[in-house]
């Protein structure tokens, strides 16, 4: 970069946005990095958590299914002759 060599005012005015320009770019980068790990694992666990819930609703049909019919229970409380 000839603005580092260079010492005039203009010179220095010019490094110093260049340097500011790649240091807001590696910062976007790096964001934008982060960002995307974040949205995969969140991904990931509304993926596992579906998975989970579809489990629960087969083990609830089974249940049902097996205690199809109900058991005849003796009724409680005051009878009337």
């Amino acid at each position: 970069m000839l603005s580092c060599v260079l010492s005039s005012d203009r010179a220095i005015a010019v490094n110093i946005r260049i340097i500011r320009v790649f240091t807001k770019m590696r910062e976007v980068m790096t964001d934008t990095l982060a960002l995307k790990l974040e949205i995969g694992h969140i991904k990931k666990k509304l993926s596992d958590q579906g998975k989970n819930i579809g489990l629960v609703f087969d083990y609830l049909d089974e249940l049902i299914n097996k205690n199809g019919s109900p058991v005849p229970r003796k009724q409680i409380g005051y009878k009337s002759e």
